[in-house]
This record gives structure tokens, C-alpha cells and sequence, in this order.
């Protein structure tokens, strides 16, 4: 089955699917409110999940998901009515529905290891997103793209014409409806103006167990420390430099036997895989951001 027919199929099987997340200050009855209100759509609670902060004056949060008997003819009914109570308990809240498949572009540069791993995902149906375009600083990307008849553009970057690069790849972020970005190892720091584009769209995976060894090779700092846990974090990128609202973390415990290229190939099989939790997390609706930090359900 192709990626075509299997995001068709998807999108038919989940048309009466949708995912309600929501952020408030905490008070009783905020979910017997909303399991009432959804349930008089004729809606049936699939997973509820829920968080308090603080009971004593934090916000409260909740991912619901539900299907519903001809949602995508009701969802611009079903939102406006919700706005009540959304107004009585001061809510933030987002529907998002399953038959949605996110158009993502992947950003990468050299290393390609974690570029491989979201197209496996992508492959065997782990990954349920719609990749318009992989956008690269090197060329070596572009056969594996092909491959897997994704539009591939080779861009080059520095920081001496870092305006000139985002201004040709938000235009093909545009051309393409790009509404996640994922920068593989994408090894160029984004512009303030490029961010602002696309808040809480940008995942990132640093190799680093944050925020230990920012910056340039820090598997080489890390074998210098005698480190016992190297690790991964993927982030939502903002412009702080890898201090965005962290998504998902691995490690994995080394010695003074692991060389630097020990310690480079375990870091890179962390990366890959936090970098394709993260994703999933995200394509799944179970990121909620709350300053800078986030709740997973």
C-alpha cells in the first residue's frame, strides 16, 4: 500500500475521530461539563486524560478524544457552541481532528541517520504525517528523498546569508502548506523572523542531554568529562537556542571503555529515536505548551 493510499484510508477510517485539548485555571466541574457537552453531540469518549498543577489556583489541563456521528459536518457547529463554556471557565482550547495529517517538511543537514528513521516510521504507517518537502544545506539527502518521491531542495546556508535561506524556504514552507517543521539535524540556528512563523511548529532534536554540552562537539566535551549518561532531548524550537519547552528525553549509560566515536554512535541511536517519539506525540495531539515547558499525555 502507498503512503497515498494509506493516508486515504486513514483519513476515512478517523473522519468521525477528534481530539479536544484544553488549558484553564483549575475549578470543579470543568470535566462534567465538557463529557456533558459531548456527549449531547452524541459524542463517545475514546481516552480522557488530565493534569492540575496546583488544586490551589494553577491551571488545569485535558486531552480528550472522542468520535462523534458526522463530525466533519459538525465541527464548525460543535466549536462555535463549546466557545460558552470555553468563556465561563476562561479556557484556551483547540479541536483538532484525526482525519487532519499534518503537512510536514523535514530540515536536515550532513548527518542523516535521524532523517532515515522518520521515513521508516513514515514507511511502516508509525508515523502518520504527510511529508511535503525534506529541505537540505548539503546534497547528500537528495537520493534518499527520491527514493520515496519527496520533493527534495538543496539550499545552501551560512550565517553570512542566513536571511536570503529563509526567505526561499518559507516560501517553499508556503507553496508546500508546511504546518510542522522538523529539523533532523539541521545544523543552521534559525532567525528570530523565521521562528515567529511557526510557533510551537518546530521540533528539534539536540544531541545533548539538556542542557549539558550546548554548542559544537559535545560528544568530544562529554568524553573529556568522563560522563557516565549521554543522551538526546527534543524541543519546541523558540529563539532561545535549545532552551524550547522539551517534548521527550533518552540516555543511555556509557563508561571509560567508550571512545568519542563510541559514544557518537549511541548518541545517534538516542537521537533518532526521541526525535521520532517526540513527533509522534505530536502528530497524536498529546503536546500541551504551558509557558516553557510542556504536558504529554
Amino acid at each position: 500500500m502507498t503512503n497515498k493510499v494509506c493516508n486515504q484510508h486513514f483519513r476515512e477510517k478517523n473522519k468521525d475521530r477528534a481530539r479536544l485539548l484544553i488549558k484553564c485555571p483549575d475549578q470543579p466541574g470543568i470535566v462534567s461539563k465538557v463529557s456533558t457537552f459531548l456527549m449531547n453531540y452524541g459524542a463517545n469518549i475514546i481516552e480522557s486524560s488530565q493534569y492540575s498543577a496546583d488544586p490551589e489556583g494553577g491551571n488545569f489541563f485535558i486531552r480528550m478524544e472522542f468520535s462523534c456521528p458526522n463530525l466533519l459536518n459538525r465541527r464548525t457547529e460543535i466549536e462555535q457552541s463549546f466557545q460558552e463554556i470555553a468563556e465561563i471557565f476562561y479556557m484556551e482550547f483547540e479541536f483538532r481532528y484525526v482525519s487532519d495529517i499534518k503537512k510536514t517538511a523535514i530540515f536536515v543537514s550532513k548527518e542523516l541517520h535521524c532523517l532515515m528513521e522518520l521515513l521508516w516510521e513514515w514507511q511502516n504507517g508509525d508515523l502518520m504525517f504527510d511529508i511535503g518537502c525534506i529541505i537540505s544545506n548539503y546534497e547528500n539527502a537528495e537520493q534518499l528523498a527520491k527514493s520515496v518521491n519527496i520533493p527534495f531542495y538543496y539550499i545552501p546556508a551560512n550565517k553570512e546569508i542566513r536571511a536570503e535561506v529563509e526567505e526561499k524556504q518559507i516560501k517553499l514552507l508556503k507553496e508546500h502548506e508546511i504546518e510542522l517543521i522538523i529539523l533532523a539535524r539541521y545544523m543552521q540556528i534559525l532567525t528570530p523572523n523565521f521562528v515567529s512563523q511557526y510557533p510551537n511548529q518546530i521540533i528539534n532534536i539536540h544531541h545533548s542531554f539538556l542542557p549539558a554540552f550546548i554548542g559544537a562537539r559535545p560528544y568530544e566535551r562529554a568524553y573529556e568529562r568522563g560522563v557516565k549518561l549521554i543522551g538526546a532531548t527534543s524541543h519546541f524550537v523558540t529563539n532561545d537556542l535549545d532552551e524550547g519547552p522539551i517534548i521527550e528525553q533518552g540516555v543511555e549509560r556509557v563508561s571509560h571503555h567508550d571512545k568519542v566515536e563510541d559514544m557518537k554512535r549511541i548518541g545517534r541511536n538516542i537521537e533518532r529515536s526521541v526525535l521520532a517519539r517526540a513527533v509522534k506525540w505530536h502528530l497524536q495531539d498529546r503536546v500541551i505548551v504551558d509557558g516553557n515547558k510542556t504536558i504529554v499525555f
